[in-house]
């Protein structure tokens, strides 16, 4: 009962406007004193001090910095143009420049609403302008953008390592395979879109020169080579997480200045947007720790441990349940938030179920990317019609329909086969 009055009241303060982080603040603080009345209050330093006192956590404002130098240096555009000569012959032309360029900005930015935001200013006006239909180019920066939370380094895997004391490292390396096998569902559903009716991509039968295609692998190189001295010391087990982060805020700094962009105006505009955006992201880990708090306090895991073990509920129907429930929160709640509340929640239930801790890290960021495609809150939806006004939001969202149904076809697909997700950690991290 104390449970159903918490996350009744989280959910109406959610729906009533308040923001998420006092809504968790104010519904935690409440089930804490229905448990153990205002003497439970008392731990709440040391709550504090827990959430607040984490070389993990300490790994979200630099990768968050090296994305904010990399956009406000305006470098998104020459990334995308180094990436379109390699793809415009393709049936979908253009369109697989999005998906493609948001896989390798993904491996930058950490989240998904810089990626999207990255694509999207750069796509839109040029792909308006040579006649593609304005509806998918916006289905696809959204669902490109989606990628920004499961292919490494992903900011919202570091929050799921912190709320289940899993390894960062393993979850970047499970989440690098299904991401690509993501975004090559993607092209492929473009690509047959395209065959079917040519009129919604015109395609480009211009044969890239050498020398073209010469200059456009120069304009992404440096990317790619960032992207490697983050990933690979990682997996390599040079450095740990934060610590690449930090090699990658240089890195992004000297591409910056390799192409002339750096300044010292460029630096302290993205310190203060990574101060707002990180402050933002660990306000809503430091609350979610009280609410996490409580909900160890009540046992209430313990007990859904035993009801379904007394439901005879299996390991599959389990699994849907969470699928659906996520779908649900998301249309009035962001990931972040969805991840902080429930997985502390269920954890001891998959514990039970014997579901794989890494494996599951990877489900959660993907039941995440539905989230941020479900309206009326999908923040991507919102982020890709901004970039341009001759879209609108119901345009994205029909856009990103067919993108929906890809997403929720591949996490079946995951549960079917979970070594999508598990052999490259096997094979990189033993």
């Amino acid at each position: 009962m104390e449970a159903l009055l918490a996350f009744g009241l989280l959910i109406g303060l959610i729906l009533g406007g308040m923001w998420v982080q006092f809504a968790v603040a104010g519904a935690g603080l409440f089930y804490v004193w229905l448990l153990k009345g205002f003497a439970g209050w008392k731990a709440l330093g040391i709550v504090s001090w827990g959430a607040s006192n984490s070389f993990t956590l300490a790994a979200i404002p630099l990768f968050v910095l090296m994305a904010e130098i990399l956009l406000g240096s305006g470098l998104s555009t020459r990334l995308y143009n180094g990436v379109a000569p390699f793809v415009r012959r393709l049936p979908g032309g253009l369109l697989h420049t999005n998906i493609a360029g948001s896989g390798i900005f993904a491996a930058i930015s950490g989240g998904s609403a810089p990626t999207a935001a990255a694509m999207s200013t750069v796509a839109l006006p040029e792909l308006g302008r040579r006649g593609y239909d304005l509806r998918l180019v916006s289905g696809s920066l959204a669902a490109g953008g989606t990628l920004g939370i499961l292919i490494p380094p992903s900011i919202t895997m570091i929050i799921y390592a912190t709320f289940t004391e899993t390894s960062i490292a393993r979850l970047f390396a499970a989440g690098l395979v299904p991401g690509i096998v993501l975004a090559l569902f993607y092209m492929g559903f473009i690509a047959l879109r395209a065959t079917l009716n040519p009129a919604l991509a015109p395609r480009d039968t211009t044969r890239a020169t050498p020398r073209e295609l010469g200059a456009a692998l120069l304009d992404i190189l440096p990317f790619l080579l960032l992207i490697l001295i983050v990933l690979g010391s990682i997996y390599g087990g040079l450095a740990t997480p934060t610590e690449a982060g930090a090699v990658g805020v240089v890195g992004a700094i000297l591409i910056s200045a390799i192409y002339g962009k750096f300044s010292l105006t460029l630096l302290t505009g993205a310190l203060a947007r990574t101060a707002t955006m990180s402050g933002n992201i660990l306000f809503i880990v430091f609350t979610s720790m009280i609410f996490a708090y409580a909900t160890a306090l009540s046992q209430v895991g313990e007990h859904l441990v035993s009801f379904l073990d007394e439901a005879n509920v299996s390991r599959l129907t389990f699994l849907l349940i969470i699928m659906v429930t996520f779908a649900i929160l998301g249309c009035f709640m962001e990931g972040l938030g969805m991840i902080a509340i429930i997985v502390p929640v269920i954890f001891p239930a998959l514990v039970a179920m014997q579901v794989d801790p890494i494996w599951f890290g990877v489900f959660v960021v993907i039941l995440v990317e539905l989230g941020q495609l479900t309206p009326p809150l999908g923040v991507i939806l919102f982020v890709v019609a901004g970039s341009s006004d001759n879209v609108t939001v119901e345009d994205v969202i029909m856009g990103t329909l067919p993108f929906f149904v890809i997403i929720v076809a591949f996490m079946l697909l995951l549960i079917a086969v979970p070594q999508i997700a598990l052999f490259f950690p096997s094979l990189t991290l033993g």
